[in-house]
């Protein structure tokens, strides 16, 4: 297909005061975040972890299912699932969070799936290294680029493709990059990429390919829609940009007390309310998180988990005890890693891409 300046499907800034239109809440009810709430537990529930689909789900029946690996290689391989889980497997805890999230709040709007906060889990992914695979086949000593491809096909501002991403042959070789077919100890749901994924930990979502069919080694940089045009960090509309890679940092409040229903204020009583979330970067180590009872005038330090050693894609756990009197609040949290912290004021981008503004929750403290 060619894109045409008269196709719905064209990249686009909302108008001023313009509302989320009926192609968005379409997005919205197949792309669904994580309840918040959900930050209660330590690995997220496959049902309750974020998914984005670009396309369709693909149907890919997994006994005929095959993954082929070649381009610049001595050795093409073709595998099968049952191939690949005979070879050393490895279970890994890794947050995923789509680059998209938090770009319904930024204005204006970028109009795409209209995320709030809510694009965001953490699993345990189980599945074998790529690295070793890569160097079975042969990696010619003029390779640049890995390229993966998903089963998934369909168009997006008006090109037609297979969702496919490149990464850097340093990327794609480092240690814990892999190839996975189960999450939390049972196969891949269909949702998120049965029968096979890549997962790239530290990389936000876009770089996690999944339904993988395709690994092609290239002597040449790849410039796929999904690298050249989408996710870049970009202001004006003619300029390339830089591309979206590692997870900024960025803390969430679980929330606390009970919610009204249409607009999910938070109600509580007042004195001793334990304040509780979880933290995370995919870019450095995490050095601190606080926390705000007064819309961000002040700020305190939170008690930070130390984390698993083992683990370091995972998020962590914060606490907080905050002595609530009677009134209306606004708490805000922030993450802060050895690279720098949470925005307090939105960083705006054409795409909406890597918005990590901190979060604020209105919460009326009842008497």
């Amino acid at each position: 297909m060619t894109a045409t300046e008269s196709y719905r499907g064209m990249s686009r800034i909302a108008e001023p005061g313009e509302g989320v239109s009926l192609d968005e809440l379409a997005l919205a009810t197949r792309n669904h975040g994580m309840p918040l709430e959900a930050l209660r537990y330590d690995v997220t529930p496959p049902g309750l972890h974020y998914v984005l689909t670009h396309y369709d789900i693909p149907a890919v029946d997994p006994a005929t299912w095959r993954l082929q690996i070649g381009g610049a290689v001595d050795r093409p391989l073709t595998l099968s699932l049952d191939d690949l889980a005979h070879r050393p497997s490895v279970t890994s805890r890794v947050l995923l969070e789509c680059a998209g999230n938090g770009r319904a709040r930024l204005e204006p709007r970028p109009v795409s799936q209209p995320w709030l906060l809510e694009a965001v889990g953490t699993a345990e992914w189980t599945g074998t290294p790529l690295a070793p695979l890569l160097d079975e086949a042969g990696v010619s000593p003029d390779a640049v680029d890995v390229v993966f491809t998903g089963a998934d096909h369909g168009v997006e501002r008006g090109v037609e493709q297979d969702y496919q991403r490149g990464l850097s042959l340093g990327e794609a070789m480092r240690p814990e990059t892999l190839l996975v077919w189960a999450m939390n100890g049972a196969p891949l749901p269909p949702q998120h990429g049965a029968p096979l994924r890549l997962l790239v930990p530290g990389w936000y979502g876009m770089a996690q390919v999944k339904w993988l069919t395709r690994i092609e080694v290239s002597t040449q940089p790849f410039t796929g829609f999904q690298n050249a045009t989408a996710y870049r960090l970009k202001v004006g509309a003619g300029e390339a940009g830089e591309p979206v890679t590692r997870i900024r940092p960025r803390s969430l409040l679980a929330p606390p007390g009970w919610p009204d229903f249409m607009t999910r204020e938070r109600f509580v009583r007042a004195g001793p309310v334990p304040l509780t979330g979880r933290a995370w970067s995919g870019r450095s180590p995490l050095v601190g998180v606080e926390v705000s009872t007064d819309g961000g005038a002040t700020w305190e330090a939170a008690a930070l988990d130390a984390g698993d050693p083992a683990q370091p894609f995972a998020w962590r756990a914060w606490s907080y005890e905050w002595v609530a009197p009677p009134g209306r609040f606004e708490l805000l949290t922030r993450a802060t890693d050895d690279l720098g912290t949470q925005p307090v004021d939105a960083e705006w981008n054409r795409q909406g891409m890597a918005n990590n503004l901190v979060q604020r929750v209105p919460v009326t403290v009842l008497g």
